[in-house]
């Protein structure tokens, strides 16, 4: 039998680095690889379902999936997570503390991006921030037109409005016309700008005191598998994630061995065992049971938030075949 020829869209990370070079194969599949952004892979994913297999916001999947829209099955092989308490630029010469957001304005691209999701929850589960507290300021980083993906039916107690015509999120920053910043990438404004930096002046403190709270490493992406292609060939979710999952756990193996630098950085060897330390051996976990409580309370804020119509569960979002993997 020829093996499916698939198109797969994912951010080229290390922990795909083993798929793309071939030394881990997903069985059955003839891939035809895309390293792409993950805005272009979402705005097309979402847009028109144009990839095979590719990588999804968490956030806009739970849109889709609490409406029955999603045009993909999850598989839960998490390519992007990250604390995002290094995400949340503010004016310093008015926002000391999160606590001082109440009432002010914060500027973001998208109000269901997965980031803003963890952010509004932490804001409210660790500083008493709701996001009814905040009004909300859609606008582009970079370029002022930039469109939010997916439409949103928000409550009316949520105040999102957009930036003016012509005005990026970035610049109203810089500007003083809003009062904080929250978005996947830094504002776009010269180093050094006046009065703007982090909410958090150690967002690493921050964030390593949360996971030692909650024992949460954010889930940002998952991947995907389209629908029609899943329906007609069950055994494919499974076996994209077993490469997946093979995959990064290669690239783990090569991060361990410490006889030549892996990444362009000093001090990752250190910063390796750090993490080790803090979050196990297998910090960057795949799988629906090890990361049940990541995910439940990832929905249960999405909901909070009045993204999702109903409250997802991670039957509802996850391919059947990817909750369990053979041992030996």
């Amino acid at each position: 039998m020829s093996k499916l020829q698939l198109s797969v869209a994912v951010g080229n990370y290390d922990r795909c680095r083993p798929l793309f070079d071939g030394d881990v194969q997903i069985d059955g599949v003839d891939p035809v690889f895309m390293k792409l952004s993950p805005e272009e892979i979402f705005f097309r994913a979402f847009r028109q379902a144009e990839f095979d297999i590719c990588e999804l916001s968490l956030s806009s999947s739970t849109v889709k999936a609490a409406n029955g829209t999603l045009p993909y099955v999850g598989v839960p092989a998490f390519l992007s997570r990250m604390f995002r308490h290094s995400a949340f630029y503010v004016r310093k010469d008015r926002i000391k503390r999160p606590e001082d957001l109440k009432g002010k304005k914060v500027g973001l691209p998208e109000y269901q991006l997965t980031a803003m999701v963890w952010i509004r929850a932490f804001l409210e589960q660790d500083y008493g921030v709701s996001p009814e507290d905040i009004t909300w300021v859609r606008g582009g980083i970079s370029d002022a037109d930039r469109p939010e993906k997916i439409k949103l039916d928000l409550p009316s107690n949520i105040r999102l409005i957009d930036a003016p015509a012509g005005k990026t999120i970035s610049q109203m920053l810089a500007d003083g016309e809003i009062d904080g910043y929250i978005a996947p990438r830094a504002p776009d404004v010269p180093a050094g700008t006046p009065n703007v930096g982090w909410l958090f002046d150690d967002p690493m403190v921050e964030a390593i005191s949360y996971y030692k709270r909650r024992q949460i490493f954010p889930i940002m992406h998952i991947v995907g598998v389209r629908r029609s292609i899943a329906d007609q060939h069950p055994w494919l979710p499974g076996a994209v994630l077993k490469a997946f999952t093979e995959a990064k756990d290669l690239c783990l193996e090569r991060l361990r061995e410490t006889s030549a630098c892996k990444i362009t950085m000093p001090f990752v060897d250190e910063r390796l065992h750090a993490d080790m330390a803090l979050m196990g051996e297998d910090f960057w976990t795949y799988g629906i049971e090890k990361n049940r409580h990541v995910l439940e309370d990832f929905f249960t804020q999405h909901h909070r938030q009045g993204l999702s119509s109903r409250l997802v569960t991670p039957e509802d979002l996850f391919h059947p075949a990817t909750f369990e993997q053979f041992t030996i």
